[in-house]
């Protein structure tokens, strides 16, 4: 009986694995057929995606991706960019000495002020949008970059924090000891010993900011018209009276994507690593 039992345990042990190999594969499977369908789309003709059952005998072209380059889709490109670029380097700079200030050395009552900016958050956008629209356009910064860059900061701030705290706390305190025992300073201790440690938590909170502030539509196409949209609002001008041209909507939304994609793919090392921090003890 013993043997049955422990035969039994051994077997459990030898395909959990792989199942949950197997579940985890279908599911990636399941996220990336959209976003493959998409690409596949963006490379037939209008009468190709249109066809019912969907199939994959057609003769691809970029017939479609020129007419999306056509619309110039170069200034929304440069306003995302720049968006995300300089939001980005906003939170982690305001959200460094915070989460800095949680891990290590934290302040009285920290928790209240954790949830403080997790409680941001718990906001509907819809319900924020009046009011920056009239104190946008009272200080006339209506469809301006910075206006994004500013909101998009504020978006992602209380996220950054929370993330980069939790990649603080994983740096074993006796590394920190020894370093103050040396005489390093604040500078040289955040510069020298937090930042190698923590680099990959740091490279996978700017990825994830990156992806969210891209991504954004809400306060693009509310707050910006000409100026300043970005490529969400450029995705949203292939949808016309005339009619969806799926096509054409696929190959423009193969290009909004393919910046974030490249970065993530750049940077998948580093993020893997940051994302996986305490994770084994």
């Amino acid at each position: 009986m013993a043997d049955a039992g422990y035969e039994r345990t051994a077997g459990q042990r030898r395909w959990s694995p792989a199942a949950w190999t197997v579940v985890a594969w279908l599911v990636a499977i399941a996220f990336f057929l959209p976003v493959a369908w998409m690409v596949i789309t963006a490379f037939k003709r209008e009468p190709a995606a249109y066809t019912y059952p969907p199939t994959l005998d057609f003769t691809p072209t970029l017939d479609e991706f020129r007419q999306a380059l056509a619309r110039g889709v170069g200034p929304y490109l440069e306003n995302s960019a720049m968006a995300t670029g300089f939001s980005t380097i906003l939170v982690l700079v305001l959200a460094l000495p915070a989460a800095y200030a949680l891990a290590i050395r934290p302040v009285r009552k920290w928790r209240d002020s954790l949830f403080f900016f997790i409680s941001t958050k718990m906001l509907p956008v819809v319900a924020a949008i009046v009011p920056l629209y009239i104190v946008a356009r009272d200080v006339h910064m209506l469809d301006n970059i910075w206006t994004l860059v500013v909101l998009y900061a504020a978006m992602n701030l209380p996220i950054a924090v929370w993330m980069l705290r939790s990649f603080f706390l994983e740096v074993p305190r006796e590394v920190l000891e020894a370093a103050r025992v040396d005489g390093a300073g604040l500078r040289q201790e955040m510069t020298a010993v937090l930042g190698p440690l923590i680099r990959p938590g740091l490279a996978a909170t700017a990825l994830i900011c990156v992806i969210f502030a891209w991504n954004e539509f809400f306060y693009a196409v509310n707050l910006t018209s000409t100026r300043a949209a970005t490529m969400p609002v450029y995705l949203v001008g292939f949808i016309t009276s005339e009619g969806l041209f799926w096509a054409r909507l696929s190959a423009a939304a193969t290009l909004a994507s393919a910046p974030v994609i490249i970065v993530g793919w750049i940077a998948q090392k580093q993020l893997v690593r940051g994302l996986s921090m305490g994770a084994i003890k």
